[in-house]
């Protein structure tokens, strides 16, 4: 009797513990994405999903929660259990929408979730009509300096990080710009290349191809330093704007506040595992992404400061969520 009273108690207290990382994952990890299939936050995830699957032993299966710029998916996951077997691929809309809606969002982007891994980042390029007269983007901002309210920026809608890019943009310069929101990055490029709207900020993916065939020139190039992809256009730290790097979209994984310590570490480990595979890098660096990899405090870290710097810009702009 003395023993089976010892092994209860024994089970009591592990099951109170939560999941060992020896015993993690015994069963499919459920992978939320709040976008619909197909665009860069969930290709991606599929790209580390398949090979996340390989190191766990068990399937990470992709779900796609799309609606509501991902605030559908982000309240399921920091909703769901904290044992590790829903996560959510989170992106830069995680922190914006909470600072956009307050309480209305559901969730807090850094009380409720537990920090994985940042993935990587998206960096964006500002583009403009081929046939434009606009031939830089210092050109650019002396226009909107001398005269307000003649440049416009597009975007795939409010609060999207097209918008806050070009926000961060007129905040940054001192110059005041109109703010052109679509349904969606293509219409957005669309009015772009078509000369209605001056520029906008426009994820490097599919951008080479516009240039190639006269739709669009590259005014500059959202990364620290100018890069072989566009030949002889400038950063936007070489125009000066330093930082402007901050500004790109980002993808990580994210597990419900409280889920045990060794399961992140655990899923962590696959996660940082599954970017060093040089099939994968091959396929982000495609997909125009930067890849990262860090630890749940490094992450934790840069929320923070992302969310920091958001509502600076958010403030400064005068954004709301309509």
């Amino acid at each position: 009797m003395k023993k089976t009273s010892t092994l209860l108690l024994a089970a009591t207290l592990a099951a109170a513990a939560g999941p060992a990382a020896g015993a993690y994952p015994d069963r499919p990890i459920r992978m939320i994405v709040g976008f619909a299939a197909g665009g860069p936050t969930d290709v991606i995830a599929r790209v580390l999903a398949q090979e996340m699957t390989r190191s766990l032993g068990h399937p990470v299966v992709v779900e796609n929660k799309a609606g509501a710029n991902s605030l559908i998916a982000t309240r399921e996951v920091a909703a769901a259990a904290a044992d590790g077997y829903t996560v959510l691929f989170a992106s830069l809309s995680h922190n914006v929408n909470w600072l956009l809606l307050g309480a209305k969002a559901g969730y807090d982007p850094l009380k409720d979730f537990a920090p994985v891994s940042n993935a990587a980042s998206l960096p964006m390029v500002a583009v403009t009509a081929y046939q434009s007269p606009i031939q830089s983007m210092k050109q650019l901002i002396e226009q909107a300096r001398a005269k307000p309210d003649t440049i416009s920026y597009g975007s795939a809608g409010n609060g999207g990080s097209a918008h806050l890019a070009g926000a961060m943009l007129s905040t940054m310069a001192k110059a005041r710009m109109i703010h052109v929101p679509f349904r969606g990055n293509g219409p957005a490029l669309t009015e772009v290349m078509a000369g209605r709207v001056s520029f906008m900020f426009y994820p490097i993916i599919g951008v080479a191809a516009n240039v190639q065939e006269k739709r669009l020139k590259v005014l500059a190039v959202g990364t620290p330093q100018a890069g072989a992809e566009f030949p002889g256009v400038p950063s936007m730290a070489d125009v000066g704007f330093p930082d402007f790097q901050d500004t790109a979209p980002w993808v990580g994984l994210l597990a419900p506040a409280g889920t045990p310590r060794p399961v992140v570490q655990k899923l962590n480990q696959s996660m940082v595992e599954a970017l060093r595979q040089p099939e994968v890098q091959k396929r982000l660096k495609e997909l125009g992404a930067e890849v990262i990899g860090d630890t749940p405090e490094a992450f934790g870290t840069f929320l923070v400061q992302d969310q920091k710097r958001w509502a600076e810009v958010i403030k400064a702009a005068g954004i709301t969520a309509e």
